[in-house]
Parts: C-alpha cells; sequence; structure tokens
C-alpha cells in the first residue's frame, strides 16, 4: 500500500499545489480556497502520495464575536477540504487530513475570547456531493445556503440619481479612525457575524480593492466594498444600508458605482453571494443585472471543549 504523507504547506509546495488547483478546479464546480500569503501558511496542510499533492486541508476564523456582544452569537472557524477528482469518494484521505484540521482549529479556539460558542463550518457547491456527506457523517448539519450571482459587466450600468442631502463617495478607509468607524456600523448591520478588524484588512489587500458610502452629512449610512480576483473578475461584498435609511435607492445607488468602478479597471463580470433566504437582497441584485450562476450549501457544528 502507497503510504500518503500529510504535513503542513511549504514554500516548495507552491508549484505542486497550484498544478492542484487547476486540476480540482476545472470543472468549476468546486469551492476551494488559495493558500493566501506565508502568515497563513500554518493553517494549510496537504496529503502527499508518491510526490504528487492529492488532497489539501484548510482552516480559517471567518468570523470574531467581540467582548460585549450578546451571549448567543458564536465564533466561527471554517474548513476547506478538496481532494483530486478521482479520489473525491476516498474518505481514508479525509479523515487523515480532517484530523490535523481538527486540531488546528482547537488551537485557533484558543486565541477567540472564550465567553462565546464556537462553531466549525464548511461551503461547498450543492453539487459535491461527496464531500458535503462526508462532512455530514463528523456530524455538520444544514445552515444555509447562498447563490452566487454574476452580472456581465459589457452591458450598459444603470445609475439611479441619489437624493438629497445623501452624498455618495469612494473611500479608502485610510486612517485607523476610519476603519473603526466602519467597523462599528458593521457590526450594527451584521451582529451575528461582523467583518472583523483581521478579515478587513484582508479584503484590502486584494487587486483594486476600494469601498463606496454614503454619508448623510457625517453619519456613514451605507457601503459597499469592490475588488478584482486573481482572474480579473469583479468581486462585490458587505453590502449594506442601515435600518433607517433603506428603501430609498441608496443600495442601488452604492451597487452602480461599484460595478462601474469594476468596469473601468477591466472586470468583465462581477460576482456577489447572497442568502437564497434574502429576497428582498435578492431582488435588488437581479434589478441590477445580477444571475444566479450557483448555490453554495453551508453545514456547520459546535467546537467542543
Amino acid at each position: 500500500m502507497v503510504k500518503i504523507e500529510i504535513r503542513k504547506f511549504t514554500k516548495n509546495d507552491l508549484q505542486k499545489t497550484g498544478e492542484f488547483y487547476q486540476i480540482v478546479t476545472s470543472s468549476d464546480n468546486v469551492v476551494l480556497w488559495w493558500v493566501g500569503e506565508e502568515d497563513n501558511w500554518s493553517n494549510v496542510f496537504i496529503a502527499v502520495e508518491e510526490e504528487r499533492i492529492i488532497a489539501k486541508g484548510q482552516v480559517h476564523i471567518v468570523c470574531t464575536i467581540p467582548l460585549g456582544s450578546p451571549k448567543e452569537h458564536k465564533h466561527y472557524i471554517y474548513f476547506n477540504l478538496k481532494t483530486l477528482p478521482e479520489r473525491e469518494a476516498d474518505y481514508h484521505v479525509y479523515e487523515l487530513l480532517y484530523e490535523r484540521l481538527l486540531n488546528r482549529a482547537y488551537e485557533l479556539k484558543e486565541t477567540l475570547l472564550n465567553a462565546y460558542q464556537t462553531m466549525m463550518g464548511i461551503g461547498n457547491q450543492s453539487t459535491e456531493e461527496q464531500n458535503n456527506n462526508y462532512f455530514i457523517t463528523k456530524g455538520f448539519v444544514y445552515r444555509k445556503s447562498l447563490y452566487t450571482m454574476r452580472s456581465n459587466l459589457s452591458e450598459m450600468i444603470e445609475h439611479p440619481v441619489l437624493a438629497a442631502p445623501y452624498r455618495c463617495m469612494q473611500w479608502k478607509m485610510a486612517s485607523e479612525d476610519n476603519v473603526n468607524e466602519y467597523l462599528n456600523v458593521d457590526r450594527e448591520i451584521w451582529p451575528e457575524a461582523p467583518i472583523g478588524h483581521k478579515r478587513l484588512m484582508d479584503n484590502q489587500k486584494n487587486s483594486a480593492w476600494t469601498a463606496f458610502v454614503v454619508r448623510e452629512d457625517a453619519t456613514l449610512i451605507g457601503s459597499v466594498m469592490a475588488w478584482m480576483d486573481e482572474d480579473g473578475e469583479g468581486i462585490i461584498e458587505d453590502v449594506f444600508v442601515r435600518e433607517s435609511w433603506r428603501k430609498q435607492g441608496i443600495a442601488k445607488h452604492l451597487l452602480s458605482q461599484a460595478l462601474s468602478y469594476l468596469k473601468e479597471n477591466g472586470s468583465t463580470f462581477a460576482e456577489l453571494q447572497v442568502e437564497t433566504a434574502n429576497k428582498s437582497a435578492l431582488s435588488l441584485y437581479n434589478s441590477v443585472g445580477f444571475k444566479e450562476v450557483s448555490e453554495e450549501v453551508r453545514y456547520d457544528r459546535e467546537l467542543y471543549q
């Protein structure tokens, strides 16, 4: 029997990991994370058989609950575990990597406030049945699903007028005060899953990252982020308008600014994700040209003490 080696990812694995990535994503029906910057490599593990990477596992904190939040809010640590297509049903390989991911998740949990429960999660395309079924056997249960929506930027982009006294501007969040202002409003909008400082900083590292915001006088009332991924496609994230200012066309105006910005920077398509149950957001995105292209399902379970 050929031995399978499980070890941490290193710089020497970059080329083979790139080859693994190309093979796994060739079908376009897989959620596969890239290894990221070197400071993230302690969270990445590979399975090597006869000098070939046959599987990769990765773990990442995606939601950190700050002190003072309601007790029912939860930290989230997500897993991403993928094999070569011919090994999708090889649960022995899954098991070897899962053990390492679980151990790393416990280490990451120690960095989080223990006043709040920590959950483990996965996000896969709904068509990744073998992968989803493996995590179900590990006690993960369905939580929610999200559509990936895409807009063709070659089509005309409408620019709805923003009513007075509101004003829209591009915002780089260049100072610590800017970042703190944004994070405070983000926590108000998404109290159970705030973006958090680290994820915001990670987003800002993406190519052509920017934000557009709407203010009433000095008050931040709405925002959207936009950037370009490694393939040059536009990404839109964290679209929000504070509750007292909704249903006035502010979100639609913000989206038009973000789409125009991505088009000007050379993107031919823009993508975003939205919960399938969020009918008002789906209606908004459809109205500016987004169409559903795939569905991601998410499962979770508690990371026990």
